[in-house]
């Protein structure tokens, strides 16, 4: 998760004040320090943390809590706002003709996020082309073709021209039928004049509409002197975060932010072409305090069981919710599960659960959750089509049988057995609701202390 070291420590500071109806100043004083802590800790700019502090202890101090809300709650709700408003705004991303200029130093990412953005841009109806000018870095032209021909999407390079602002200039005439143009810019070491100068000239023949400066999520306080020179040079209109699955701390990347007085663009969360998402300010703090985001977590699932249902026209998954609940209706679930991302991910995403639950989990069981789900899926594909429909027909020989073809033993296939049945009674009680039930049940969902700590905040922010 996202900063997910300064989320465990932010939670665990308010925590302390579970129990309170009213703060003294030595409360505040205590939560304002583990704040400075965590955000110091994190890699956020000193100048920023202390004016953020001071703003949480003003606030908490003089503002009087809504009646029936706790100490914890009401300081989290001010912690939540002087958070978003430290970040900003996302930057504005207009789903019309444009084009845009990648800048930033060599590793932070420029060439994985161009990909992953014309994916990104593909998925809202555009047809995107990215234009790849690193002559500097071998490898730059195939790693971004190969990662183009995944996202598939429109990609031009020259690998036998030496002149980033020739492949620049042909790049758009190549690709003038194009709705976005992505122009990827060669990295180095360090700031060097070369660079700036390059970035310069190219920037001067494709005339970007926004120039993104892309950071990786580990890049520290560097990136404030970083932000300051490409502003200085081309002007910066937003910020990408990248490698935001690792251990990276990103304390940086916000501090750049605030350095070159723009926004946060997108988000790059892993590997793939899908591991992006736009950034919104409100869903990201949001799970940051472990209050979960759904607005991307919706969008994620509509994606996933789209491509899913795309690639099986036959299933349906509508139809699950009206008939019976089979093993093949949750292999396609656990496929779409897949497409949805690395599961912490989308445990933060889900109220209660990217907060307090996933701080007590074992280090190792996401890894462990993920390896049986892995199993899970070979054993289905090690079952017969009546079976796969019809899993009461699952008896004892039946299921030595599949223990041998797919290498996992009997105890597990019958784990995937009862779990199967578990989700074919909860999905009978979705079959029983009403409209009425169900937006209860949502409604509770947002605003219960989900039993991971995450507060009755009621209707704020991001819900």
């Amino acid at each position: 998760m996202v900063l997910d070291n300064l989320g465990s420590s932010l939670r665990g500071s308010l925590d302390k004040l579970r129990g309170k109806s009213r703060l003294d100043e030595d409360d505040v004083q205590e939560i304002v320090k583990e704040i400075q802590r965590s955000l110091l800790s994190a890699d956020v700019d000193v100048s920023l943390v202390m004016d953020l502090s001071d703003s949480i202890k003003t606030r908490a101090l003089e503002e009087e809590p809504p009646g029936g809300t706790s100490a914890r709650d009401h300081v989290l709700k001010i912690v939540y706002e002087e958070l978003v408003d430290l970040i900003g705004e996302s930057t504005e991303i207009p789903l019309e003709s444009q084009t845009i200029m990648l800048a930033g130093l060599q590793g932070s990412g420029k060439t994985t996020t161009s990909a992953k953005m014309a994916w990104w841009f593909s998925k809202k109806g555009l047809r995107p082309a990215v234009i790849q000018t690193d002559t500097f870095r071998p490898g730059a032209y195939d790693q971004a073709k190969q990662m183009c021909e995944r996202a598939e999407v429109d990609f031009y390079g020259d690998p036998d021209c030496d002149d980033p602002v020739q492949i620049a200039r042909d790049g758009l005439e190549a690709t003038e039928d194009a709705d976005v143009h992505i122009v990827d810019t060669a990295g180095r070491h360090a700031l060097e004049d070369d660079l700036i100068d390059e970035i310069e000239e190219i920037e001067g023949v494709v005339q970007p509409d926004l120039n993104l400066l892309v950071l990786d999520a580990a890049i520290g306080q560097g990136a404030k002197e970083q932000a300051q020179q490409f502003d200085e040079s081309i002007g910066i209109g937003g910020v990408v975060i990248t490698k935001l699955d690792g251990t990276a701390k990103g304390g940086g990347a916000l501090t750049a932010v605030n350095e070159t007085d723009s926004s946060i663009a997108f988000l790059g969360m892993g590997e793939t072409v899908q591991d992006i998402e736009r950034f919104e300010p409100n869903g990201f703090i949001s799970r940051l305090l472990g209050m979960g985001d759904l607005k991307q977590l919706s969008e994620r699932v509509e994606r996933a069981m789209s491509e899913t249902q795309a690639e099986d026209e036959d299933w349906d998954p509508e139809e699950m919710m009206k008939g019976n609940f089979t093993l093949k209706d949750m292999q396609k679930q656990m496929e779409a599960m897949d497409k949805m991302g690395p599961l912490d991910q989308v445990l933060d995403m889900i109220p209660g659960f990217g907060g307090g639950i996933k701080d007590q989990l074992p280090d190792d069981a996401m890894d462990v959750t993920k390896d049986r789900m892995r199993a899970f899926e070979v054993i289905m594909d090690s079952m017969t089509e009546e079976e796969l429909e019809n899993p009461r027909k699952v008896g004892a020989s039946r299921v030595k049988r599949i223990a041998q073809g797919s290498g996992q033993d009997e105890e597990t296939i019958q784990e995937l057995l009862e779990q199967h049945r578990m989700m074919e009674q909860t999905i009978k009680q979705f079959q029983n609701m009403g409209d009425g039930d169900m937006q209860r049940m949502m409604k509770k969902l947002q605003n219960q202390d989900g039993g991971g700590g995450m507060g009755g905040l009621g209707g704020m922010g991001p819900f």
